[in-house]
């Protein structure tokens, strides 16, 4: 059934209707697509649990944790830290949490275009300047517009 069947040529808001069957549409194919994935991933586990079997048929499978997994753009450990505490030494005023996310982001070669992984990495700069505060490594200097500045303890 196309949008045009779905929405009467008398309708109040045709524009907006239109524009959420086109919503809905592109929902229902991406919860199709994960099904897929799923069975597909399914399918792998079990032909997993019989393998294992095969070499030892007295495993209990259920016991198996699962391993979770990482987020989206996980770092290293330490390379953000490492990534934050570089920027504030080779800067020569205070810097600001988000330009320490550009700098971030251009040195692990991730998207700068991208709004909401922008977004992402500037909590992760200032979950790590929080730390680094704690520590008593750097400090939160006179503001640069509106935004926080950031420098190293001397």
């Amino acid at each position: 059934m196309t949008t045009s069947n779905v929405i009467p040529l008398d309708a109040d808001q045709p524009n907006v209707l239109h524009a959420l069957t086109r919503k809905r549409a592109h929902i229902a194919g991406q919860i199709e697509h994960n099904q897929l994935s799923l069975r597909r991933l399914i399918a792998e586990l079990d032909h997993v649990d019989a393998t294992i079997r095969i070499f030892n048929p007295a495993v209990d499978i259920g016991a198996i944790r699962s391993k979770p997994v990482p987020p989206r753009h996980a770092a290293f450990k330490g390379e953000v830290t490492r990534v934050v505490l570089d920027t504030l030494r080779k800067a020569t005023a205070p810097v600001t949490s988000r330009d320490i996310a550009l700098t971030l982001m251009r040195e692990r070669g991730l998207d700068q275009n991208d709004k909401t992984l922008c977004v992402l990495m500037v909590k992760r700069v200032c979950a790590c300047l929080r730390v680094q505060k704690r520590k008593g490594l750097i400090r939160n200097v006179a503001s640069i517009g509106n935004l926080q500045g950031w420098e190293v303890v001397p």
